[in-house]
């Protein structure tokens, strides 16, 4: 994961936000554009409608004509499709990429491939997906934070990957997430502590330097995985609107 919210999370958000009456389109695509400067839509499938534009307008048309309120995101990989119900074409497509955004009201979703400047979103049919639960996101996010540094530094981490090191003793320090209009304040909180444990994983595992055999990678790799799958989950809940806190009742 990178140092700044996927593209998929950045659309949901700011999706939602349009839909919802809070943001215009010069707002949403200014949003999308400073995260990658291009945008273009397609369609992959009989059963979507057909789509051929070099802008996310008619996309975002596309969701309000057929009545939708919400985008949300998704974050699966292989052996654990986070946020997908399928079908079997939208699971591999998004599994490849790692990302994709879900408009379960409608069945219908994106999935985008991101090359240098530009990001191609391709239109698929989608299922209904279980979502995870916001208090359980964060709590096993907190407990797999713990655990986790815990386990780095009796593999002393400071060793092997420094930077992982640093950001994992600046915790108090989370990433810039950018308020959108709607996103409870709460959402944007735990979306920013689910990329401050991404940036964790990807320091630690950009580097094996001092590992002294594959038995050590192999620790250190099981040592992430259950932080790589909490900042994943912690991710989907803030950036999926049915999970959010009725109005009124954020923290």
């Amino acid at each position: 994961m990178s140092a700044h919210l996927p593209v998929s999370a950045v659309l949901a958000w700011w999706g939602t936000s349009w839909l919802r009456g809070l943001a215009s389109t010069d707002e949403v695509l200014d949003a999308l554009s400073r995260r990658v400067p291009v945008h273009s839509v397609r369609s992959h499938g009989p059963e979507v409608p057909e789509l051929d534009a070099a802008s996310l307008v008619p996309l975002l048309a596309l969701w309000r004509s057929r009545g939708a309120t919400s985008a949300s995101l998704a974050l699966p990989v292989e052996g654990h499709p986070l946020g997908i119900g399928g079908p079997r074409d939208l699971t591999v497509a998004a599994t490849d990429v790692g990302e994709a955004v879900i408009v379960t009201e409608v069945g219908l979703a994106v999935v985008p491939d991101e090359v240098g400047a530009g990001v191609t979103w391709t239109l698929h049919e989608a299922r209904r997906r279980q979502v995870p639960d916001v208090g359980e996101a964060d709590r096993g996010l907190r407990a797999s934070l713990l655990a986790t540094l815990d386990a780095l530094e009796h593999l002393d981490v400071a060793s092997w990957s420094p930077d992982a090191a640093d950001r994992a003793m600046n915790l108090r320090h989370l990433p810039d997430v950018e308020a959108v209009p709607g996103v409870p304040e709460s959402m944007r909180a735990l979306a920013a502590r689910g990329i401050q444990a991404w940036w964790i994983v990807d320091a630690a595992l950009a580097d094996h330097g001092g590992a002294v055999s594959a038995v050590e990678v192999a620790r250190r790799a099981e040592a992430l995985k259950d932080l790589g799958r909490a900042a994943r989950t912690a991710l989907v809940a803030a950036c999926s609107p049915e999970t959010w806190p009725p109005e009124g009742t954020d923290r």
